[in-house]
């Protein structure tokens, strides 16, 4: 299950009398996983905030960004099994793929061991990262902080379009752009739309001169 959990789908292409599967199954359970020890976490240790604080702030513990960083603390790229093509590409370094490995390795240990044991496990590796940002606050969201400054100007809602998809079905990559009055003011790519769309919002904020940005 341990190999299963770190072989990535180009792997798998590539070796076929490799009899396990790719990560994607265990990745999907893992996502729960992660995303339930964080939220009972939070609710438990920050009585004083509200929904959508405490929202917030686990939107900012689980998303790629973050497990990428969490998944480098613990050298999980050197482990993982990458096809030739992949590995030449960078991918023991990639955010999308060491967040989705480090959500496969917590779905196997949810598999193998239970709840409680994979819980441990999710805040044992990720207690270091998640004491720094309870301490740091709340964050506010680039697309929210955008959408602030835009309606507090006048100028209504910002649009945000997919100009681009690429890449092969296993490493999908979204470009989307955003748009203010009818201007194009960033842009932004990501394995996921939400995250393009955050990191166009990113690029707006500075394109319109707001600092701060976390």
């Amino acid at each position: 299950m341990l190999e299963e959990a770190l072989a990535h789908p180009s792997y798998q292409n590539e070796n076929p009398d490799f009899a396990l599967g790719s990560y994607e199954r265990l990745e999907f359970l893992g996502d729960a996983v992660v995303q339930l020890a964080i939220t009972r976490e939070l609710h438990h240790f920050l009585p004083e905030m509200d929904e959508g604080q405490l929202t917030r702030l686990r939107s900012n513990l689980v998303k790629g960004t973050s497990l990428a960083i969490v998944a480098r603390s613990i050298g999980l790229g050197n482990h993982l099994y990458l096809g030739k093509g992949e590995e030449s590409n960078g991918g023991r370094e990639r955010d999308s793929i060491l967040a989705a490995s480090f959500e496969s390795l917590a779905g196997a240990v949810f598999v193998d061991r239970g709840y409680d044991e994979a819980r441990k496990f999710v805040l044992r590796v990720m207690q270091g990262y998640l004491s720094d940002q309870i301490e740091g606050g709340v964050p506010e969201d680039p697309k929210s902080l955008l959408q602030k400054e835009t309606q507090r100007k006048g100028w209504g809602r910002p649009q945000y379009h997919t100009v681009k998809t690429f890449g092969p079905s296993h490493a999908r990559l979204f470009r989307v752009e955003v748009e203010v009055k009818g201007e194009v003011i960033g842009h932004g790519t990501g394995p996921r739309k939400a995250e393009a769309e955050s990191r166009a919002a990113r690029q707006g904020l500075r394109h319109l001169g707001v600092r701060g940005q976390r």
